[in-house]
């Protein structure tokens, strides 16, 4: 190859602008038009380079969207520096992060995926995400279950609460007075 041709991307390259240009369909159009042809087309290569980098296709992809949403939450999720009420930063980080990003939430939330929750072979992400509900909900002295379930209250809570707002179905008025009441509700 000479200096003045551009090589070809690795296969982890290749991955990540696949993964790239299934968000950036999803966020403009909607998961239905997310498919491999048309990802092959948003990125110059062929359909059966894709499956090269994901063969379980379409279902693949959108799983590998799901963790990266998984690991950018659990980034935003993680202990607030400087801040000492973790249970509002969770609250309020979770809920705006659905509302920014709601193409990628419903990828994390709503998509087929062979993923599975709250077990050992669930992905690092998934879980550090977890983990930040359990440190926000847990008390001293609280019992490991009634914290993991407290958890997960909150979350779902938050999760109804996120795609009831999506689709306008809760009044915007009283989204501070809905965040205070969530928090009260969950405070130790």
């Amino acid at each position: 190859m000479n200096p003045s041709t551009p090589s070809r991307p690795g296969s982890g390259d290749r991955s990540r602008a696949i993964v790239a240009a299934a968000r950036r369909v999803a966020e403009a159009e909607g998961w239905p038009a997310v498919t491999v042809r048309r990802l092959a087309a948003e990125i110059g290569f062929s359909q059966p380079i894709l499956y090269r980098s994901f063969p379980g296709g379409r279902d693949e992809i959108v799983e590998q969207v799901m963790i990266e949403g998984f690991r950018a939450m659990a980034d935003g999720l993680a202990d607030p520096v400087g801040e000492g009420d973790r249970l509002a930063h969770v609250v309020r980080t979770y809920l705006a992060f659905a509302r920014t990003h709601p193409a990628l939430y419903e990828a994390m939330f709503e998509a087929r995926t062979r993923i599975v929750f709250a077990t050992a072979q669930t992905p690092e992400p998934l879980r550090a995400a977890f983990g930040s509900f359990l440190r926000a909900v847990s008390a001293t002295g609280m019992d490991e279950r009634e914290a993991v379930v407290r958890a997960e209250l909150l979350w779902s809570m938050l999760h109804g609460v996120a795609r009831l707002a999506a689709s306008d179905r809760l009044d915007p008025a009283l989204e501070q007075a809905r965040l205070g009441a969530i928090i009260a509700l969950f405070v130790s």
